[in-house]
């Protein structure tokens, strides 16, 4: 849904032209696979397997040569990082390289003339061995993939890929995608789309969107002002958020609520009830909105038709307390937010009419920006304790908590990670940090394990959110 119209006519995905191993049951990848799977996914940690990633070999015309090393060292750096990303693997080092691959083909000994051989990948431990070769003629990228279960010298999945040469990461990611699904029987997340505030100006936030690993940041919005809070719909065609706009009759600024068509950058105002109009939350039919208004009075939760015409209020906050950060389950049947009823900000949920409230955290001074995983099990949020606020992930219940994050500042003082979401698979959680000084982006696995930063830059970044959408 989130590439353009020429991304997507230009990647064109031809037919596997090697036969894969099909078999049809869970299992790891030391033991080989059963029921096709490769990598076993659970809720513990998983068993990371070893990957060699040689070099990706050029086999066009030496006219194209100079913009092949671009290319090709492109697709190698954007597969190479969903990888990484994905959690599932540790990689051989190039000089554990038995084989001169330089000097070896794609295909093993005994398919092609000069290809490799098998045993030199056994003898140091390899289980996948992913061989590539591309070439490039008149501005378009063909890529050949190959990927071995070496331990049964089976070729796992034999794809060839084709799109412009402007669309190499698209083309990479696409790979990536296929192989993860392949391994372990679920989609890649790695054509998802993530969405956050960022700084552009002193005293100016943009919304802006970028790839799942932080490149390719795209501007859309262009209110010289504070905007701010943007969630994804359900179907990824749409993103709505608040800024601070100007309302000449009277004036003065308004936060009001916006909705984004990305297809067509349309933009509709949908929210600007005097006060705040903010925090909002896509229903998982796609019919409605859920947000923050405040009416000149205490923030309260309300849920509207994404044309704003239709409202109706959710929570009636009493004695000036706060009922703020909706979001909905995947299943639509409840709503997790932020309220200050119990005196200090604390995660609760209710039923998506309002009734049968329940407080979910107890423990800490301050909890906010609840986020559901896919499936509904678990809710992310931040907490502050005593210093600083940590990401923490907990069953939808409320019990099971479990501290996600715990980073120092070159001071060494604690940092702050905050406002997280899970990305499309459910197995990670991006959140913002300002570890290094300024709010960056990153992201980690649901055990805690694999976080790494995907934002360098000088900005700061406020909410990011990632697609429900996979692609």
């Amino acid at each position: 849904m989130f590439k353009n119209i020429a991304f997507a006519s230009a990647l064109l995905i031809a037919t596997a032209f090697g036969p894969a191993n099909s078999a049809h049951a869970q299992g790891t990848a030391d033991s080989g696979p059963s029921n096709g799977l490769y990598i076993k996914i659970g809720e513990a940690s998983i068993k990371k397997s070893l990957m060699a990633i040689p070099p990706f070999q050029y086999s066009g015309s030496p006219n194209s040569s100079k913009n092949a090393v671009k290319v090709g060292k492109e697709l190698y750096d954007v597969f190479r990082n969903d990888m990484e990303g994905s959690g599932y693997f540790e990689f051989i080092k190039p000089e554990a390289f038995i084989e001169d691959v330089s000097k070896v083909g794609l295909k093993p000994v005994g398919e092609e003339t000069g290809g490799f051989n098998f045993g030199s990948w056994t003898q140091i431990g390899t289980e996948f061995l992913v061989r590539v070769g591309f070439r490039v003629l008149d501005n378009q990228v063909t890529v050949d993939t190959y990927t071995y279960y070496v331990p049964q010298q089976k070729l796992v999945l034999g794809k060839t890929y084709k799109g412009s040469v402007n669309d190499v990461r698209v083309v990479a990611h696409t790979f990536a995608n296929d192989l993860v699904e392949k391994l372990t029987g679920q989609k890649g997340a790695f054509l998802s789309k993530i969405v956050a505030a960022r700084t552009t100006r002193p005293q100016e936030k943009e919304i802006f969107i970028m790839d799942w690993d932080g490149n390719n940041p795209r501007q859309i919005t262009t209110h010289k002002t504070i905007a701010q809070s943007p969630t994804w719909s359900y179907d990824g065609r749409y993103v709505a958020y608040s800024a601070f706009a100007y309302h000449p009759r009277e004036k003065t600024r308004n936060m009001d609520l916006f909705t984004y068509e990305l297809s067509t950058g349309r933009r509709l105002l949908v929210s600007y009830r005097r006060g705040i109009n903010s925090g909002a939350s896509y229903t998982p039919d796609g019919r409605g909105l859920l947000l923050t208004i405040s009416n000149g009075g205490s923030p309260d939760i309300y849920k509207m038709t994404l044309d704003g015409q239709k409202l109706n209020q959710i929570t009636n906050g009493k004695n000036g307390e706060m009922n703020v950060e909706p979001s909905m389950s995947p299943d639509g049947s409840k709503i997790a937010f932020s309220s200050t009823r119990s005196g200090r900000p604390h995660i609760h949920v209710m039923n998506a009419d309002g009734s049968n409230i329940k407080r979910l955290t107890i423990a800490g001074e301050y909890n906010s920006t609840p986020s559901w995983s896919p499936d509904g099990k678990k809710i992310t949020f931040a907490g502050y304790d005593k210093t600083h606020f940590d990401v923490f992930v907990m069953d939808a219940d409320g019990t099971n908590m479990v501290r996600l994050t715990s980073a120092k500042k070159p001071s060494g003082r604690n940092a702050d990670n905050e406002d997280p979401t899970f990305s499309p698979d459910g197995r990670q959680i991006l959140f913002r940090s300002n570890r290094t000084g300024k709010y960056q982006l990153y992201v980690v696995g649901v055990d805690g394990e694999n976080e790494r930063r995907i934002t360098f830059d000088q900005h700061e970044y406020f909410k990011p959110r990632w697609s429900p959408s996979y692609e």
